[in-house]
């Protein structure tokens, strides 16, 4: 196991900013409010030629009655139980408060190496005096960083490291780990079906609608294989989002389905398939990626023996672009069918990565083109000479003709359908390229 690293202390001290600058990404969505992180987000570092993860959380108020600030803390706590280390953040510009004393006390309390960052000491060569009251929390030396600069962020880093438990030989394994999204519209319950998979309270799950805000990986190994579950934030239209936050939310949500190999598009079972849903699931098909249609909420539809089959029906009716995807019906809430997602993730996975010889493929050409003639234009026929595969996730393939002007769309769906019916290749788009002879690559 690498060694985990957990940042933490009272909100608006830095720890977003600060976790970003350390994994050397912008994973993490930083804005000048208190209480934008909410889940725990985890990055990998390396450091001294050694590899460890580091895991940013939200601000503990630890007083707090409201219901999504006691989630965070929850989250902050089982952060500091799991972490070898543990970064407490303050901030220098508003001095030592009650709050950090109170975070100081319940991480004394925990039993675990706690490494003092005091931030915001942007200023370069002056020492600031301020940062010696910082002794007053009993956690030894405080060392003062700026994660907007990265000045200090050395220092914490080799304090960090004396703690690090001694490197065992590890061997290397090939990466076969499967990267999931869990797209959709808000309170379609992303976040219940990541913690239905987890068996554990991992993302905040709340009825209102925006509680997700960043991007959220969860990993989880069992018996089917490895998974990186991507928890995304809701996404509304684009009319409706206003706010800052929102706005970089979404942001990630997009930048997940790029970095994903497969996409959960999730409706409610209850409202069927809206306007946002088919924004959402264009997403998914437009960046490529394997995709499995999943309707949440099925234990709250009435049904009867022609239900599903309707639904099914009006699925295929709204996301005619995406009649590859299988669909599946779950409930998060009581676990139906949940299980079945796994084999469903492995073969739309493996359909993405298939790849077919340029013989197989020239073979289905010959027929397709038998059966049904190439079009004409004033008195040319197109001629089509071959065939090849050049890519995967999605299945890429480029034809060969006499004139790309007169490769009809329609022949080109009817080309697609026919390697659709003799490969397979379900839950994952099709993309054919024409070019002409004599054109440069």
């Amino acid at each position: 196991m690498k060694p985990l690293v957990a940042i933490v202390g009272r909100p608006n001290v830095g720890k977003s900013m600060l976790f970003n600058k350390l994994c050397g990404q912008r994973l993490s969505i930083v804005e000048d409010t208190p209480g934008v992180t909410r889940d725990r987000l985890y990055a990998q570092c390396d450091w001294r030629n050694r590899t460890f993860d580091i895991v940013d959380t939200g601000g503990i108020e630890p007083g707090t009655e409201n219901q999504i600030l006691a989630f965070m803390r929850e989250q902050a706590e089982i952060a500091i139980q799991t972490a070898d280390v543990i970064i407490f953040v303050c901030n220098v510009k508003t001095g030592m408060t009650a709050a950090d004393q109170d975070v100081a006390n319940m991480l004394l309390r925990a039993h675990k190496p706690v490494v003092l960052a005091v931030n915001k000491a942007d200023q370069v060569g002056v020492e600031n005096p301020d940062v010696y009251e910082f002794y007053n929390l009993g956690l030894g030396d405080p060392i003062a960083v700026s994660a907007v600069h990265g000045h200090g962020t050395g220092d914490l880093l080799d304090a960090c490291f004396a703690y690090f438990p001694p490197e065992d030989e590890e061997e290397e394994e090939e990466d076969d780990t499967i990267k999931v999204a869990i797209i959709g519209k808000p309170n379609v319950g992303k976040s219940s079906l990541v913690n239905r998979i987890l068996g554990e309270e991992r993302v905040i799950v709340s009825n209102m609608a925006g509680t997700t805000r960043d991007a959220v990986d969860s990993y989880f190994e069992n018996d089917k294989g490895k998974y990186v579950f991507i928890d995304t934030a809701g996404m509304r239209k684009k009319a409706r989002v206003d706010d800052r936050i929102e706005k970089f939310s979404v942001l990630r949500g997009t930048m997940a389905i790029e970095r994903a190999d497969v996409c959960l598009i999730m409706i409610d079972a209850q409202e069927g398939v809206t306007e946002q849903d088919t924004k959402v699931a264009g997403l998914a098909h437009e960046a490529g990626k394997a995709c499995i249609i999943v309707l949440n909420k099925w234990d709250a539809v009435e049904k009867d023996g022609k239900t599903m089959d309707k639904m099914r029906e009006d699925i295929r009716r709204d996301l005619s672009f995406m009649t590859y995807a299988p669909i599946l019906f779950i409930s998060a809430l009581t676990g139906q069918r949940v299980d079945r997602l796994f084999e469903l993730i492995n073969y739309v996975n493996n359909q993405a990565t298939t790849r077919i010889s340029t013989g197989m493929l020239n073979n289905v050409l010959a027929d397709a083109t038998a059966r049904v003639q190439p079009p004409t234009d004033k008195g040319r026929r197109l001629k089509i000479y071959y065939m090849t595969q050049v890519g995967i996730r999605p299945p890429h393939f480029v034809c060969f003709c006499n004139d790309a002007r007169l490769f009809h769309f329609s022949y080109r769906r009817y080309l697609e359908n026919q390697i659709r019916a003799t490969f397979g290749l379900e839950g994952t788009p099709v993309r054919l390229t024409v070019r002409q002879k004599g054109e440069k690559e």
